[in-house]
């Protein structure tokens, strides 16, 4: 059997794990809804996540603290490494049958996960009718991003007919030591880490002086309760091609004017009002390279924008989204507030052990939502044979906010995750329901464009 040797947190995945609370759990997740070929299909298919798990090496990592006082570069942080006694059916648990997923989703979705074991659940929900099940899937930001995620979580599905990879060259495991005759490269390499530091501090004092000012709403921001909300919704991703094809941009764009959009007709069918609303979204982007040693370490940066909630006219938004993220764009993901995560790489192991408490509280100071795009292979996944028809990616949600978008792309559909606090956000099913709304408002508002 294949296994991982122990290696140390990368930083990003080293805050997340002490910013973690049990009232902002930081696990990230995914409801999957499959088509049942029998009433058993969901006692079956938990049975074989059980039994694939244990051949999956990633699923069998926990997490362990290092305490060391030999170890400089390593006092304070932590390692991940095989679990010597993993069980699988610590992890991969049977539900009783339900009519809501969604529902069910929330309340464990409100679960931390375990520390002392591998940071992650499987969570098999068989519906009530006998035709679908659902497996929603938990996993610690500390053990994987959004790729990562999705690779484990591939790694229990059916095996796909697939063209075998090209051997890529083998990367020395990286131990607890350093190599002695790097360390004059490491040296150099930290001085300018420190120069990097700075650098990217002054843009993101830089870029923040305009976003210090909140022109949010009191609907994204709560004090937290503990308690969590899901919904989805699914949109057909050719009527957003229609849209971007007439007016130019990106997908991403469209979608976050999508959700823009959404924000205004709720608000203001909730009685909050959207005058005046310009929330500051997050939009994560990706800095993780496949090739790299740490192919599993979080990088990640973002782009800091304020959603255009206030403005009446929907293709204004979409421009306004287009314009805003082109210069995110143009100044790169080293630069803006949004590229504050990259300062973790530049703080010492203890000074994310003790600073995580502050950290956790600073993200209200720089966006009042997230936004983020979770990638999703085009081919059909199964599990026991069953088909995977719907995907709704769940994210964090961050302390002092009350809502969090995740978007991924599926056989032709765009499915929308919602996170929310249930005791803030109990109308979350409208918001979903004001997405779905938004991109038929678009694609209306885009048809007399593409008449001709």
């Amino acid at each position: 059997m294949t296994s991982e040797t122990s290696d140390l947190l990368a930083p990003l995945d080293l805050a997340f794990w002490h910013i973690d609370s049990d009232l902002h759990p930081m696990h990230l997740g995914a409801l999957g809804v499959f088509s049942a070929h029998s009433p058993t299909a969901g006692a079956h298919a938990a049975d074989l996540l059980a039994a694939r798990a244990v051949a999956v090496p990633g699923l069998r990592m926990r997490i362990r603290d290092v305490w060391q006082p030999l170890l400089p570069l390593a006092f304070g942080g932590a390692t991940r490494e095989t679990a010597p006694d993993f069980d699988p059916l610590d992890h991969v648990r049977l539900h009783a049958p339900t009519a809501d997923f969604h529902a069910e989703a929330g309340r464990l979705m409100e679960r931390s996960l375990e520390r002392g074991r591998p940071p992650w659940e499987a969570h098999v929900l068989p519906g009530e009718d006998g035709t679908s099940f659902a497996v929603l899937f938990k996993f610690h930001h500390a053990l994987a991003d959004g790729l990562r995620a999705l690779t484990l979580a591939a790694g229990v599905m059916d095996p796909l007919d697939l063209p075998k990879p090209r051997p890529r060259p083998e990367q020395p495991a990286t131990g607890l030591f350093p190599d002695v005759r790097r360390l004059p490269g490491l040296v150099r390499g930290a001085l300018s880490d420190v120069g990097r530091a700075l650098d990217i501090g002054a843009s993101v004092a830089r870029s923040g002086l305009d976003n210090l000012t909140n022109r949010s709403s009191a609907a994204l921001v709560a004090e937290p309760t503990g308690t969590r909300r899901t919904a989805g919704v699914a949109v057909d991703l050719d009527e957003v091609h229609r849209v971007r094809k007439t007016v130019g941009g990106t997908v991403n764009d469209v979608l976050i004017a999508v959700v823009a959009g959404a924000l205004r007709r709720w608000l203001d069918e909730r009685g909050d009002g959207s005058e005046g609303v310009t929330p500051r979204a997050l939009i994560p982007v990706s800095k993780r390279r496949p090739r790299t040693a740490h192919p599993q370490g979080n990088r990640l940066s973002g782009y800091l924008m304020r959603l255009p909630v206030d403005d009446p006219d929907p293709l204004r938004r979409l421009d306004s989204v287009r314009r805003a993220m082109d210069r995110n764009k143009d100044a790169g993901p080293g630069r803006g507030a949004g590229a504050v995560a990259l300062l973790a790489d530049h703080v010492p192991p203890l000074g994310h052990r003790f600073g995580g408490p502050l950290v956790k509280q600073a993200a209200r100071l720089w966006f009042d939502i997230l936004v983020t795009s979770v990638p999703l292979p085009s081919l059909g996944l199964r599990l026991g044979g069953n088909p995977l028809t719907e995907v709704y990616p769940f994210a964090p949600l961050a302390q002092g906010q009350s809502l969090a978008v995740a978007i991924s792309t599926y056989r032709g559909q765009v499915h929308f995750g919602l996170v929310a606090d249930a005791e803030a956000v109990p109308d979350l099913d409208r918001f979903a329901a004001a997405l779905s709304a938004e991109v038929e408002t678009l694609v209306a508002a885009c048809a007399p464009c593409a008449a001709p």
